[in-house]
This record gives C-alpha cells, sequence and structure tokens, in this order.
C-alpha cells in the first residue's frame, strides 16, 4: 500500500508541477500586477480581479484542491500501514471534504462576487474573504484532532511503546564504574 500512495504522491508532485508551468505559461493580462492608487502615492490597487484570472482560475483552483489532496497523503505516510484502518481513511477523506468545501466557498464565492458585484458579509469580512480567515484555520482543525486524539491508535500504540521499550532494554549499554 506504501508503494502505492508514494506513487500517487509523485503523481500529484508532478500534476503540481505541470499546473504552474501552465499557469506561467498563461497569457499575460494588462495590470494583472496592479495599478498605482489615485490617492495614496507608493500603493497599488489591482486591476480587473476577473480578467486576472480568465487565463488561470481554472488551474488555480486545480492547484490547491490537488495541493489540499498533497497534504492528506503526506499525513496518511506519516501513520504506519498497520495503523491505516477504513476508519483512518475515513476521517481522512472526512479532511479533505471539508478543506475542499472551504476552498469551493472561497473560490466560488469570490468568482460570483466577480461576476455580479454583489458583496455579502459574515463577521465582519466580505464572505469569500471571511472563509479564507475562519475557514483555513477551521478546516485544519480535524487533522490536529486525528493526530492529537487518535495519538494511541494511530501514530504510536501501546504495543509499538512495548515494542520500543523492549528494544531499549535489549541493547542497554552496560555501564562504567
Amino acid at each position: 500500500m506504501s508503494n502505492k500512495l508514494i506513487s500517487f504522491i509523485f503523481a500529484l508532485c508532478l500534476s503540481l508541477g505541470i499546473l504552474l508551468v501552465a499557469i506561467m505559461m498563461a497569457e499575460d493580462v494588462v495590470n494583472s500586477a496592479g495599478v498605482a492608487h489615485p490617492d495614496i502615492a507608493g500603493m497599488t490597487v489591482g486591476g480587473d480581479g476577473e480578467l486576472r484570472l480568465e487565463h488561470i482560475g481554472q488551474y488555480a483552483f486545480l492547484f490547491q484542491s490537488l495541493l489540499m489532496l498533497l497534504i492528506i497523503c503526506l499525513c496518511i505516510l506519516g501513520v504506519s500501514p498497520r495503523h491505516r484502518s477504513p476508519y483512518f481513511y475515513a476521517y481522512m477523506a472526512g479532511c479533505y471534504g471539508l478543506m475542499l468545501f472551504i476552498w469551493w466557498q472561497m473560490y466560488f464565492g469570490h468568482q460570483q462576487f466577480m461576476q455580479t458585484g454583489q458583496l455579502s458579509y459574515f463577521m465582519g469580512f466580505p464572505t469569500p474573504t471571511a472563509w479564507q480567515m475562519y475557514g483555513t484555520w477551521f478546516g485544519a482543525i480535524p487533522l490536529m484532532l486525528i493526530y492529537t486524539l487518535g495519538f494511541r491508535k494511530f501514530i504510536y500504540t501501546h504495543a509499538d511503546d512495548e515494542a520500543f521499550q523492549a528494544l531499549l532494554t535489549e541493547h542497554k549499554s552496560p555501564t562504567s564504574p
């Protein structure tokens, strides 16, 4: 299973690299780096947001989605194969689903604003920004909970501890007088 997982991680990294090349090779947009602010010297303001994402928006969405999947796969790789139960995979799939949902809300909320010009607010921020500010952190909490609450089940079980202690006892060096 680890070889399949490592191969999948490699494929993800290749896909991310291909997407980066596609983004770099996309057609340039006029004023994509911003334009001078009309009132504040030394400050720049972004150009047309919809135009800036016209050529790279789909690539950017896919890149972030695959990057989050890479994070999940690396977390799975960090768990010994003997501890990767169907429940563990379900937890990890749930984490990815939550992270993808938050990213979806953030990205497509921004796209909706770009198309309609209508803006709603949540806890002091425009809704897509609120998804970024609050959702990004919230999306990481399940991974932390799996690690902390599931530490003795998935990461370092009591059997692992006993085997480690036996290894220490077996290889203890004699003390000098």
